[in-house]
């Protein structure tokens, strides 16, 4: 499938009921800056569901978790830490989080999918249909790469797709960011190749992982299996300034993290483990949005074209 340079795209986040005034923050924050009509999904369980009602409006739409699952995966009452499943066993949160990821983006009605967490608000102008280029749509790829952490989730992206080669102890491309965007058709086949290597329905195969990467399996997938014929061009530029570490920072630190957000960056994520409640930040974010300049003379959006690297 040929994706024009203007694409239909969507932007997806999944949050919950704590996280409410942090993804609160993003979709006022796509409201305001995005330069170009964009439809936002956000993805809540069914219990949250009422909370996130009120974000809605009209390119902003609240779907509930269930909605994307089969029959066979349900919540059980009283258990927060995994889903119950009738074909598996149970399924921890952090690998429904990535089935549903990718169960909505298979069945999506745009065409290019764009992931934004719900800790992530956006601080200049931007159009995300930039991220296509040339017909070739961004995939945040890191060349050469290496975490001991990440062993586990390029072994089981190898296993799932039928790879051979995988080797232990050496760089690989990294693929996990934030804005990370997928093509929907590629999604399909990605899934169509679980279920030829698994020999099952490809969501029983990923709710039986130990440990996944969604964004590793997609990657890997591109690079190994797809090669040329998967629409992505590379780049690694960093759209979005962040504070992964699970510690808060407190007032000086917080206006340090801010004053070092990069010329390029159009957003910024203060990870919700790190404890730091919006009203901290939001400020911050108010300053750099309605700051004079933010924006080229001409009043072109910050994200342009990215500097893409062409496979083969």
């Amino acid at each position: 499938m040929t994706v024009s340079l203007s694409p239909s795209l969507a932007l997806v986040t999944l949050s919950y009921g704590p996280d409410f005034y942090r993804c609160r923050l993003l979709v006022n924050s796509v409201g305001q800056l995005s330069q170009t009509p964009v439809r936002h999904y956000i993805i809540v369980d069914q219990r949250d569901y009422s909370v996130f009602r009120p974000l809605a409006n009209a390119n902003t739409e609240i779907l509930a978790v269930e909605a994307l699952l089969p029959v066979w995966i349900r919540r059980l009452p009283l258990v927060s830490r995994a889903w119950l499943s009738l074909k598996t066993p149970p399924i921890r949160n952090w690998i429904l989080q990535q089935l549903v990821k990718i169960s909505f983006a298979r069945c999506a009605a745009e065409a290019v999918i764009v992931f934004v967490d719900s800790d992530v608000a956006f601080i200049r102008p931007f159009d995300l249909t930039n991220v296509v280029c040339q017909d070739q749509t961004r995939l945040f790829r890191v060349p050469e790469y290496y975490s001991p952490d990440f062993e586990p989730l390029y072994e089981a992206a190898y296993r799932l797709l039928g790879l051979e080669g995988y080797r232990c102890g050496v760089a690989r491309p990294n693929y996990i960011g934030n804005l990370i965007s997928w093509r929907q058709s590629n999604v399909v086949a990605l899934c169509d190749r679980l279920e030829q290597v698994g020999g099952r329905p490809w969501l029983e195969t990923l709710a039986r992982a130990k440990t996944l990467s969604e964004y590793i399996l997609y990657g890997v997938f591109v690079d190994q299996v797809l090669g040329n014929a998967a629409g992505h061009g590379y780049d690694w530029s960093p759209l979005c300034h962040e504070y992964w570490q699970p510690q808060p920072l407190n007032d000086s630190q917080l206006a340090e993290f801010f004053a070092a957000v990069p010329p390029e960056a159009i957003a910024v994520m203060v990870s919700a483990k790190a404890g730091i409640s919006p009203d901290r930040y939001s400020p911050y974010l108010q300053r750099h949005s309605a700051a004079p300049g933010v924006a080229p003379a001409d009043g072109a959006p910050l994200l342009s074209k990215p500097a893409i690297d062409f496979p083969g």
